[in-house]
């Protein structure tokens, strides 16, 4: 880890980049995959599983592997992923918009309503964290939408066998179909579908960088995805009356997501910054992922400033996914947060809560994305369709102003198409 001392603005910008991936050779890889998965469909599916997860001989998750995980998943994990979903639910039905006729014009009425998505694919990694919290937060607000269709992929283990608890929380959550395919082929299917998996509209989830390219190659295909992404990242802003302890914790929950993740730590305080480092020493060898979260922690920064609003205009500058305020007075700056994913609020509002049960999602943009994307949620799965209707006295309190326009911009057709009626009208 780095530790700076009240660096100057102009090394902000070094301080606020995120760690290079090298693109070039991870795209060339992407099209291959895309043009295998589309020539052979299935078959190359078992093909490539074979090479980078295990030997199957079947991409489809059968109905006895679901019971036989609903068997398997103790009675405290099932009623702890309950009372996730029950609260990721009650947070996302309220995003739900009523219906608002607005008479922009007398007799002129315009209004929007809100479609699901018919049929949207989402991705679960597996591997070293199989990532079930994620299922909530993606099929929940996908079925509260209304998605007639919800296509899982998730990559098998070497046994050829998903995560219980993915499975457990898919079938809990509405899940239509679900398949043992996972990494950049998954997206491929779900992208141009094959003989099992259906092609989607919209692809949501989070996964490794060629997972990610992926989804980002998915949108050459006229799929849409929930939102460019990379790897994980906290910055927490740290007063006096933090807790260092606390924010060690934190900051190693976002590092043991993998050796690219990164953290950043802003303080007021000296003796709180060296104490939480002193902190992150000790916790970190109790981590059984300790390895990953210390190759994290290289990429990360430990920065004293003056005051905490440096701290905010830093924070904005990184638009962090997570972004922990543990500060006494955290309501005063509130208004001054501009770009980020997911903000946690005082001492007790850990990331972790976020990440599992308090309600909102974690599907949040990465990698500086939060100064233009949002994080996932209801809206997410819909699309909006906007109606009119112009009555015939409504088109005679607009005609004119139609007409004016059309004609300045040499659009006689347009033009017409009022006048036609204005004359009829008369």
């Amino acid at each position: 880890m780095k530790m700076y001392q009240y660096p100057s603005k102009d090394q902000w910008a070094e301080l606020t980049q995120r760690p290079v991936l090298q693109k070039q050779e991870i795209s060339e890889t992407i099209a291959n995959i895309f043009s295998l998965v589309e020539t052979n469909g299935d078959a190359a599916l078992l093909e490539l599983s074979k090479k980078f997860d295990a030997e199957i001989n079947n991409i489809s998750v059968s109905k006895e592997e679901i019971e036989r995980a609903y068997e398997m998943i103790n009675e405290d994990l099932k009623k702890a992923i309950q009372q996730a979903k029950e609260n990721i639910s009650v947070f996302h039905a309220s995003q739900k918009e009523e219906v608002q006729k607005i008479e922009t014009t007398k007799e002129v009425i315009c209004w929007r309503e809100s479609r699901a998505i018919e049929k949207v694919g989402i991705y679960i990694p597996g591997g070293t964290a199989p990532l079930f919290s994620t299922v909530l937060m993606l099929a929940v607000p996908a079925q509260l939408a209304g998605c007639k269709e919800i296509v899982l992929c998730t990559p098998p283990d070497k046994n050829g066998n998903i995560n219980p608890a993915i499975l457990y929380a898919a079938q809990l959550c509405g899940v239509t179909q679900l398949f043992k395919v996972g990494g950049a082929q998954a997206i491929a299917a779900m992208t141009l579908g094959t003989e099992s998996i259906p092609q989607v509209y919209k692809i949501f989830g989070p996964g490794n960088q060629y997972v990610v390219a992926a989804k980002e190659y998915a949108q050459q295909y006229g799929v849409s995805i929930d939102m460019p992404a990379g790897p994980s990242e906290v910055l927490v802003i740290a007063d006096e009356k933090a807790v260092p302890s606390f924010c060690a914790a934190d900051l190693l929950s976002q590092a043991e997501h993998g050796s690219d993740s990164q953290v950043i730590f802003l303080t007021t305080s000296l003796s709180v910054l060296n104490e939480t480092i002193r902190e992150i020493d000790e916790q970190i060898k109790l981590l059984p992922r300790n390895e990953m979260a210390q190759q994290s922690l290289s990429n990360s920064h430990f920065i004293l400033l003056d005051t905490i609003e440096k701290a905010i205009e830093f924070s904005n500058l990184y638009a962090p996914e997570h972004l922990i305020l543990a500060t006494e007075n955290f309501e005063k700056y509130i208004p001054d947060i501009q770009n980020a994913g997911s903000v946690f609020l005082g001492n007790y509002s850990c990331e972790s809560a976020g990440d599992y049960v308090s309600g909102t999602n974690h599907t949040l943009p990465t990698n500086g994305f939060a100064k233009n994307y949002s994080g996932v949620s209801l809206d997410s799965f819909v699309k909006k369709i906007t109606f009119q209707y112009v009555s015939k006295k409504g088109l005679k309190n607009l005609g004119k102003t139609i007409e004016i326009m059309a004609q300045a911009e040499g659009l006689a057709a347009h033009k017409n198409a009022v006048t036609i009626r204005l004359k009829k009208n008369i």
